[in-house]
């Protein structure tokens, strides 16, 4: 275990906050675009948690896609707190002894505390007029999002296609034809959302991004070189959860279960959520978002695993080799 751990620290990017006196080691795994969040809200949880117990925790963070974040713990990654964007990743966990069975029972919302959904990203003034998914099956539109095999953000995005297609053509056949013209627009697919994000805003591939509302704010209020951004919201769209989970059998071990439930509990707190919402995450405390709600302009959502069953169900038909993703995209 001892060597898992130092190959993982090489693997995964960390960041430590610490002070002299700090006695406890807390390490949290997420999928990769919540890390701007984290970087922000930390550093306020570590001064709270301090002033009341006085000690200040360290926290090793872990980036990586949200599936390869699953397996890595799996595979030995020290994470005391999970935050991942899909249940069955977690479920995963559970099947594995980590995480206790009642995960989502224990805390509000069933253990999301905040959200978001999928928006599109296009570059400045949106020369190609991009507006809802239909645009994104044009001969003329160069389309970018995260490898759906690999990357949770990557399957919300083909989901929501797939949902507007399914509303839209009623067809079976009309629906495959309408995925893999969108899919024979996609001239790369990298592992990630945050690697999707470089593709099409450092490396200037592609007319629209499609991902998390969060990831598409972030980039769209910075500027990178020249480049600026606009978003566009579709018509419909994936409500993409955030969810968090004690890694129950790491932190029985580290003895760091306190500090990994005080943390969970504190994301439903003001600061917490006041950041999120800064951040581009739509908060679950209703009188937070009513303070952010110009900022996240309405749009019709549904829930992926209403439309299409649960996520063994969907990444069995659609995301296995050989599946529906496979199938349109080699087609």
């Amino acid at each position: 275990m001892q060597i898992k751990s130092i190959i993982y620290s090489l693997l995964f990017s960390s960041i430590t906050l610490s002070s002299a006196f700090a006695n406890q080691t807390l390490m949290l795994a997420g999928y990769d675009v919540i890390r701007d969040y984290y970087k922000r809200y930390l550093p306020v949880f570590s001064e709270q948690y301090a002033k009341q117990y006085q000690v200040t925790p360290n926290i090793a963070l872990s980036f990586a896609s949200a599936s390869k974040q699953a397996i890595a713990v799996q595979n030995g990654l020290p994470a005391d707190v999970v935050t991942l964007n899909q249940q069955n990743d977690i479920n995963g966990l559970v099947k594995k002894g980590l995480v206790a069975a009642d995960w989502q029972q224990q805390y509000p919302n069933q253990a999301t505390p905040f959200h978001t959904v999928m928006v599109f990203l296009v570059r400045e003034g949106n020369p190609k007029n991009i507006r809802d998914w239909q645009d994104l099956i044009r001969p003329d539109v160069k389309v970018v999002f995260a490898n759906p095999k690999t990357s949770g953000n990557g399957r919300y995005a083909y989901l929501s296609a797939l949902g507007y297609a399914q509303k839209q053509l009623k067809d079976p056949h009309q629906v495959n034809q309408f995925i893999q013209k969108f899919l024979k627009n996609v001239p790369v697919f990298d592992t990630g959302a945050r690697a999707a994000s470089i593709t099409f805003s450092q490396r200037a591939i592609g007319d629209v991004l499609i991902t998390a509302e969060n990831e598409a704010s972030l980039l769209a209020q910075a500027t990178i070189g020249k480049e600026k951004f606009t978003l566009v919201y579709p018509s419909i769209s994936a409500n993409v959860p955030v969810l968090v989970a004690e890694v129950n059998k790491n932190s029985q071990r580290h003895h760091t279960q306190q500090l990994a439930q005080r943390f969970i509990q504190s994301l439903w707190q003001e600061p917490a959520q006041h950041i999120a919402a800064q951040s581009g995450f739509r908060p679950n405390v209703p009188t937070v978002f009513a303070q952010y709600q110009a900022n996240f302009p309405t749009i019709s959502t549904f829930d992926v695993n209403q439309q299409f069953g649960n996520w063994q169900q969907i990444n069995q038909r659609y995301f296995a080799d050989g599946g529906q993703f496979d199938q349109l995209y080699l087609h």
